[in-house]
């Protein structure tokens, strides 16, 4: 599905650094059928995700973006929530970016879009799906983010209050909570067809699996290091067989009904 754009305060893109880009980009390619092209990765022609060298000030692994239409104003509010600035912002191609730190250390970074707006396609595999942000302080973790970004924390059905989804003011979800095993940071994660052919590929590919394909309700999830360790993750969404009922009635014409 073709993307245009992104609402302020919401995931747009994700980055990886790597300490070996050629080698992470054939990775990549393979397991996600990406096309690199320089610092971009491409699906189907559209731009899916960036690639760039890790740095002293980047270190090695991925990043996700925010939308933010006002970068200074974005990090002003960073820092009265508590939060710091990792790097100052700089011109990027298409936009200009920062990266920010939350309370407990989590980075994000900063996307003001210019020609660039972020992720073109979406929504199918081989694209980026709901990050997850993992910590062991949610309280502190839903006030930044709140005051931040306006976001909310929603607890999921039957959590014990560890794991959430962060949604909009307008009550879209947008990203996941889960505990952490200690500290804080953001994972990126990619949807897929299948979880367990592609953990059979990347096994293949040098990644190392950190959890199998787990049920989670709304498909299938799993965790991984690639062959340089860096984490990310797949999911592959429930398919939901809907019913779909065409009749014809004198006084209302044509109605369809939804099931299943």
């Amino acid at each position: 599905m073709r993307i245009r754009g992104f609402a302020p305060g919401t995931p747009c893109w994700v980055e990886l650094a790597s300490t070996d880009p050629a080698r992470a980009a054939d990775f990549y390619a393979r397991l996600f059928g990406w096309e690199p092209a320089g610092d971009r990765f491409k699906l189907n022609g559209r731009a899916a995700a960036g690639l760039t060298r890790a740095r002293a000030d980047r270190p090695a692994g991925w990043l996700t973006y925010l939308t933010e239409h006002n970068l200074e104003a974005s990090v002003m509010r960073v820092r009265e929530a508590g939060g710091r600035l990792v790097s100052e912002p700089a011109e990027g191609h298409g936009g200009r970016s920062a990266v920010i730190a939350d309370p407990a250390g989590a980075i994000l970074g900063i996307w003001e879009p210019r020609e660039f707006t972020g992720a073109q396609i979406g929504g199918e595999p081989g694209t980026m799906t709901f990050p997850e942000l993992l910590t062991d302080d949610t309280v502190t973790a839903a006030n930044f983010y709140g005051q931040a970004f306006g976001w909310l924390l929603r607890d999921e059905y039957g959590s014990d209050g560890t794991r959430g989804e962060w949604i909009t003011t307008a009550h879209d979800a947008m990203a996941g909570l889960a505990p952490s095993r200690g500290g804080s940071w953001w994972r990126a994660a990619f949807q897929v067809a299948d979880c367990a052919e592609t953990l059979e590929d990347a096994r293949a590919y040098g990644a190392t699996v950190i959890s199998g394909a787990r049920d989670m309700g709304f498909g299938t999830y799993a965790e991984l290091l690639d062959p340089w360790g860096v984490p990310f993750s797949i999911a592959a969404p429930a398919v939901i067989p809907i019913e779909l009922t065409m009749s014809f009635t004198p006084n209302s014409g044509m109605e369809l009904t939804f099931g299943g």
